[in-house]
């Protein structure tokens, strides 16, 4: 059997496809897998292979494809049982499964659908047929992503982007704000498609070490913190990124007018409302634990509050209603 397909032994990376399309093939009989993955890999696509429903399971712990063609027959576990529990996992409820089967009866058919599966292919197959429907799924499953990323994100500062900083969809919001990151590194924002330089280089070091989901690009110019975070990513090779700005000098006026604080407890407030510890405020602030202790302690009084998340949720309310 030619090993045309993917071996995930060696796969170190949710992208090591990188823009190609991945299918799982699951069947139990070699001379299929071989059959269907050279030709799935003449085709452009990436291929995995699983010679049971249990194995398929735990390919999709580890990997997510962009389409399953599943047998539906097998020993052990067959390829509807494959398909429900696959199905419940929420990362994997809207991946088109398609069924290969013998059994064309109506049972089965509706079997399949039933379980989750979303087309199926008669055998013996035809290599032709089963590329285009993958390719009709593909496409619709991908256009499902950005429909559901987009719709989520219509409220927020948003973007998604390619690796090499090429803008595939912005939404007004962030469109200014891309402008202001380049604005504050001194140039214009010259290609509303691409991202600002700043970005461009933090977000090349973001994927070149490995995409920590917790990473975040910061900049402070004037009093306003600008930053960046990658949400997810809606298709192979493109991520969302979010844009937010932070303009701690005009938040810490409203609170300061508000409740009749001084600068600096204002400004104590501030980061006590983001969720910084007394010790994170002291290092932000550049002044002593014991000093932060103090001022909350006033704060306190002048709020009528006794804890830190009572205060903290008048400041966010204060700040949200600016």
């Amino acid at each position: 059997m030619t090993e045309a397909y993917v071996d995930l032994s060696a796969v170190a990376a949710p992208d090591f496809a990188g823009n190609r399309s991945v299918v799982l093939i699951v069947d139990d009989t070699p001379d299929n897998l071989a059959l269907l993955s050279n030709t799935l890999q003449t085709a452009g696509y990436v291929v995995l292979v699983a010679l049971s429903g249990e194995a398929a399971l735990k390919c999709l712990s580890r990997v997510t494809p962009d389409v399953v063609l599943m047998d539906a027959m097998m020993p052990g576990m067959d390829g509807f049982e494959a398909c429900r529990q696959l199905k419940l996992d929420r990362r994997h409820e809207h991946l088109p499964v398609i069924f290969m089967t013998a059994l064309i009866e109506t049972e089965h058919v509706v079997q399949g659908f039933r379980v989750g599966g979303i087309d199926y292919v008669t055998k013996p197959v035809k290599p032709s047929e089963v590329c285009a429907r993958i390719a009709a799924h593909v496409q619709r499953a991908k256009a499902q992503r950005y429909a559901d990323a987009v719709l989520g994100l219509d409220a927020r500062a948003a973007l998604i982007t390619t690796a090499d900083g090429t803008i595939r969809w912005q939404n007004p919001l962030a469109a200014a704000r891309l402008a202001h990151h380049a604005a504050a590194a001194g140039s214009e924002h010259e290609l509303p498609t691409r991202l600002p330089a700043t970005l461009l280089q933090w977000f090349t070091v973001w994927i070149e070490r490995g995409c920590d989901p917790q990473a975040v690009c910061e900049c402070n110019t004037g009093g306003v913190r600008r930053t960046a975070r990658v949400l997810g990513s809606p298709a192979r090779g493109e991520w969302i990124l979010a844009l937010e700005e932070f303009d701690d000098v005009a938040q810490t006026g409203v609170l300061a007018a508000r409740f009749g604080l001084t600068t600096r407890e204002a400004e104590v407030l501030l980061w006590l409302s983001r969720g910084k510890t007394n010790r994170d405020i002291g290092e932000i602030l550049n002044m002593a634990v014991r000093t932060v202790n103090k001022h909350l302690e006033h704060l306190f009084h002048k709020l009528h509050v006794e804890t830190r998340s009572a205060a903290a949720a008048i400041a966010v309310k204060a700040v949200n209603r600016h």
